[in-house]
């Protein structure tokens, strides 16, 4: 044997180095595995303890594959006529899971169980807690390329936020919209009129038309004189939505929203089209006020007013939000009315 090579500095260095390497990729490595198995189990371990029953934990997806399917198939089937049993075609998933494990059952967002309660009583139990036990799920690369808002804030945030929203949806603000709305419906009821055949009659797709209803109202409301701007905001909101329910069963892939696949990075560009004119329509507005212009009705003028006015119990000045955080707030309301009407109201409605 020789030696010298035995005994050359190089090679202990290169154990400690591969052993180092080792080292650095096994402590991502437990913890990856902590996050995708062990706590889920442990979880899934104690709350079966607590009576709860539910679905099984599947590695990484969940039930994720289980809520895409029953959608699909749900949702390609309409109603029978004067059928108003919508829950099992509104909510396929959670219809089911009720049905087989019980009013309050376990299922997996992922590798994050989620509990559902569907007794009202207990839900207005859990509701009017104030121990603070329940926190909303984050997601924050996800949520930020959907909405950021009141419903994704806590704490003090949260508070905060509330504060100066409040002023906008108080009843007489949101009377001064109702133009708004008639507007938009003498509209859609002039298209219509417009497309009736000799016969008097005409065949609509109710769903499109309505989903293009909801887009003029809120754009409308939302924005005012900016109605272009607007529409242009929901369009793209709309086509991140679509896309976001694509990728739905590979989000819980740990790094998944990072990877520069062609969904992802249409995403991004989506994301930051709305960030660019919603800053260019709040500075605009904002110059506008401090000029000494109209704020306008609508609720980004709504918004702004009671941003620029907020003071706390005192009377003393709190600083407000500022222009990303609002663009983000009117973002993240104008998701939510959209989720609101295009999934629920329109469903029933067609349905």
């Amino acid at each position: 044997m020789n030696l010298e090579s035995v005994l050359s500095p190089a090679l202990p260095w290169s154990y400690i180095a591969c052993g180092l390497l080792g080292l650095a990729l096994l402590w991502p490595t437990i913890r990856l595995l902590d996050q995708l198995w062990w706590r889920p189990r442990r979880l899934e371990r104690a709350l079966r303890a607590q009576g709860l029953r539910g679905t099984s934990y599947s590695f990484l997806l969940g039930d994720m594959s289980d809520y895409g399917r029953q959608n699909k198939e749900a949702w390609s089937k309409p109603l029978p006529l004067r059928c108003h049993d919508i829950g099992a075609h509104v909510l396929p998933f959670l219809y089911n899971t009720v049905e087989e494990h019980g009013k309050q059952c376990i299922s997996w967002f992922g590798p994050v169980p989620k509990v559902s309660i569907t007794d009202p009583n207990l839900v207005r139990e859990v509701m009017s807690n104030k121990f603070g036990h329940i926190q909303k799920v984050k997601f924050p690369a996800l949520s930020k390329l959907l909405a950021v808002g009141v419903a994704t804030h806590e704490g003090e945030k949260w508070v905060k936020h509330r504060r100066i929203l409040n002023p906008a949806f108080h009843v007489e603000k949101l009377k001064i919209m109702l133009p708004a709305f008639s507007l938009c419906c003498e509209e859609l009821v002039n298209k219509w009129a417009q497309s009736l055949g000799p016969d008097g009659s005409c065949e609509v797709d109710a769903s499109l038309e309505l989903q293009s209803l909801t887009g003029d109202v809120i754009s409308r409301t939302a924005f005012g004189s900016s109605y272009l701007e607007g529409r242009r905001i929901f369009q793209l909101q709309s086509e991140q939505v679509g896309r976001f329910m694509a990728a739905i069963h590979k989000i819980m892939i740990p790094g998944y929203m990072s990877f520069p696949t062609k969904n992802n990075r249409r995403m991004r560009q989506i994301n930051n089209e709305i960030e660019s004119i919603l800053r260019a329509l709040i500075g605009k507005r904002m110059q506008a006020m401090q000029e000494g212009g109209s704020t306008n009705n609508d609720l980004l003028g709504l918004l702004l007013e009671s941003n620029k006015t907020d003071v706390n119990e005192n009377g003393q000045s709190i600083p407000g939000m500022s222009i990303e955080e609002s663009g983000r707030t009117v973002q993240g309301r104008r998701f939510l009315a959209y989720l609101e009407n295009i999934s629920l109201t329109t469903r029933v409605l067609i349905d």
